[in-house]
């Protein structure tokens, strides 16, 4: 079998929140983090014990080496140039056979060859292959390789390469890549109605298990679980040891959905509950780094873990047609997704709420460098998404506008900590800055030392700008793999960084602090601000009886 991924078996490892033995996976290679004793969301729900706690039945796979993915930076045009890939195939493999004739796969040429030679040999089985430069490209039917790595297929050769045959299976690599981007071609639904297994059993397992465990969101899908259901019942019939290895994977599979379906409610009760007065927690001696810990903490064991790799490539899927009706599955795709990204919209006007409210100047000037020095622990253990969200806080207009606070801060730490985040040139000191923590991360010996929470809404957009720079069919018809195979490299590197273990304990009162204290709208920050800091022109002057009208008349309507 040519090898059909440039990550052959390399994906860096990754786990869900547990302290439980994992089945072996290409993702993972340690223990994931351990569930929290205690929550802060009062027992609305708590931490979900993993569901993948049994292992899987045994089966084969091709020999694979796990190494470490470096964060690299990319740049997307037109002409969706894949960089050189870390995960390169050390030696190429014998092209699968099949009974029948080969499923159509076709070659990349190289910059220089014209459109007009972008061909395939459809009605061939044997392997063809050219040499450009220093590299060969061969087709295989109707998919085709480049230097052993697949870079085109059409969908339904794609989705025969999924299906495992007695003595094939396929590249975990290729499963965790295809599952996760052919949601762009069609819906998980139609991927799992066009997959036909034949007497596999074991190896049918071993697929579903596979799926059911890095992507168990598929399967709020009612549709998904009665498949999964006729799966199983197709496999009673001859195999006793799949079929209880089946009943033990729905087993989790149901337990990791009720968990995010308790997270979810509760996610959505704390959204309704923030009323009333901010109150900021006492002083004590070092709040700044116990504050710093808990958004780790916040992060990593609570927020990050119920995030599916798949709603990153759903912010821009196709959408189900059926995702309107009502019923259990059709809640919304990227919903966890977007409260993290809302979360950190929290944080921000957070400290602008908590640096607006003081009477004194101060007091105000206090908080903000109390906050300060908040960011700066963020930045030390690796928390970029805190610490932007901070930063941006302070840099909302009614916190900047504070010109006589701002004067009594010293901004020297700040200053670096903004340099270290400046958006010019597409973000390059923050991207330096995160591959140096993932370069520590890789070759770390302590849980701390290991975390890397990257700035989210980049990462999204990054995701969301190669998609949209590169062209997910060729003009022959065939699926871009190549694409496929950088998506799913940009979405292992945050799986990679979600399974490290969260060495903090948990404070409750200062979890309780940031996940429940009301914060200001943005009108009722200015109006704060105009308050702390009277208006200097006649525009300011306007704005604040504008703000104060409105409020009112909003008071007498509640």
């Amino acid at each position: 079998m040519p090898p059909t991924t440039p990550y052959a078996g390399k994906f860096s490892s990754y786990s869900n929140n547990n302290n439980h033995p994992q089945p072996h996976s290409p993702y993972r290679n340690g223990p994931g983090p351990k569930p929290a004793n205690e929550n802060v969301y009062n027992g609305a729900y708590s931490s979900a014990e993993n569901p993948y706690d049994i292992p899987q039945p045994h089966c084969s796979y091709r020999s694979s080496s796990v190494s470490s993915v470096t964060a690299k930076e990319h740049h997307y045009n037109s002409s969706c140039t894949v960089s050189e890939n870390p995960y390169s195939s050390p030696r190429p493999h014998s092209p699968r056979q099949h009974s029948t004739s080969c499923p159509g796969r076709a070659y990349r040429h190289t910059s220089s060859s014209s459109g007009s030679e972008h061909s395939c040999r459809n009605n061939s089985i044997t392997a063809k292959g050219r040499i450009y430069g220093h590299g060969v490209t061969a087709s295989y039917g109707e998919m085709c390789y480049h230097d052993n790595s697949l870079v085109s297929a059409s969908l339904e050769a794609l989705i025969q390469h999924l299906v495992p045959t007695v003595d094939y299976y396929p590249d975990r690599s290729y499963v965790f890549t295809f599952l996760l981007s052919s949601r762009l071609f069609l819906h998980p639904y139609e991927l799992m109605t066009r997959i036909r297994f034949r007497e596999v059993a074991p190896k049918l397992v071993q697929l579903l298990t596979e799926w059911t465990e890095t992507f168990p969101y598929d399967f709020r899908d009612e549709r998904m679980m009665r498949c999964l259901k006729d799966m199983t019942h197709h496999v009673a019939r001859g195999d006793e040891y799949s079929w209880r290895a089946m009943q033990q994977m729905t087993q989790r599979l149901i337990k990791r959905l009720s968990a995010l379906g308790q997270y979810e409610e509760a996610v959505a009760a704390l959204n309704a509950a923030c009323v009333g007065a901010a109150r900021f927690p006492e002083k004590q001696t070092g709040l700044g780094v116990l504050i710093a810990l808990s958004l780790v903490v916040l992060c990593l064991q609570d927020r990050l873990s119920f995030i599916g790799p798949e709603e990153f490539i759903q912010t821009f899927a196709m959408k189900d047609p059926l995702e309107n009706h009502k019923g259990f599955f059709r809640k919304r795709k990227t919903s966890n997704l977007e409260a993290y990204v809302n979360w950190f919209n929290r944080l921000s006007y957070l400290v602008a709420t908590e640096i607006c409210m003081p009477v004194k100047k101060k007091h105000r000037a206090r908080i903000i460098e109390f906050f300060i020095d908040v960011a700066q622990e963020c930045f030390n253990i690796g928390n970029f998404n805190s610490l932007m969200a901070i930063i941006t806080g302070m840099n909302m207009s009614p916190v900047a506008r504070l010109k006589k606070t701002w004067s009594k801060v010293n901004t020297d730490k700040f200053e670096i900590l903004e340099h270290q985040m400046d958006p010019s040139s597409n973000f390059s000191n923050y991207r330096t800055a995160l591959r140096g923590a993932t370069q520590r991360s890789e070759t770390a010996h302590s849980s701390q030392e290991k975390i890397v929470i990257p700035f989210f809404s980049l990462l999204i957009k990054d995701i969301y700008f190669l998609n949209e720079g590169c062209a997910s069919r060729l003009p022959n018809g065939h699926i871009n793999f190549e694409k496929l195979w950088e998506l799913a490299k940009q979405v292992s590197e945050f799986l990679v960084w979600r399974q490290v273990i969260c060495p903090f304990d948990r404070d409750r009162r200062i979890l309780q602090y940031l996940v429940t204290t009301p914060v200001f709208s943005e009108d009722e920050l200015h109006l704060a601000s105009y308050e702390s800091e009277g208006p200097e022109n006649n525009m300011e002057k306007d704005s604040r009886r504008s703000l104060r009208s409105s409020l009112l008349h909003r008071e007498n309507r509640s």
